[in-house]
């Protein structure tokens, strides 16, 4: 009987592991929603709670260069409301912005759910959490 004798630093033998990050606040309603229905259909992730572990320049930099500020920019909340005119109104700049939303981690849109280092969602969605997150 020959035996065979694995080489685990072979590049071949890559076990692929999907790591994915919900980044939100645990008691919004939208990540509680997001969360259960991951949980639910049984998507394994990590959670990142902004309040406890912070969140610093270069994660909203990469969130805002892979969806645009548009859309990782949360101007419905209470925080952006709260915020005088002046800084409203430096919001169209993009480092600006960026400083603001580290900062101030309710100002950005909840959940944002990172897979591999891609942003694959930014709010809650059910349709394409379903295209995104189960298989067929």
């Amino acid at each position: 009987m020959q035996r065979m004798i694995l080489d685990v630093n072979h590049p071949l033998n890559i076990s692929y592991t999907c790591t994915m990050v919900v980044y939100g606040i645990p008691n919004c309603n939208t990540v509680k929603k997001a969360r259960t229905w991951l949980e639910d259909n049984g998507v394994d992730y990590t959670f990142h709670n902004y309040k406890k572990e912070g969140v610093s320049i270069e994660m909203v930099t990469r969130f805002v260069d892979q969806k645009g500020l548009d859309i990782v920019l949360n101007k419905r909340g209470t925080t952006y409301r709260k915020l005088d005119e002046t800084t409203k109104d430096q919001m169209t700049n993009i480092d600006a912005a960026i400083r603001v939303m580290s900062e101030n981690p309710s100002m950005i849109k909840r959940p944002i759910i990172v897979r591999d280092n891609a942003v694959v969602a930014v709010g809650f969605d059910e349709n394409h959490f379903k295209a995104t997150f189960t298989a067929g």
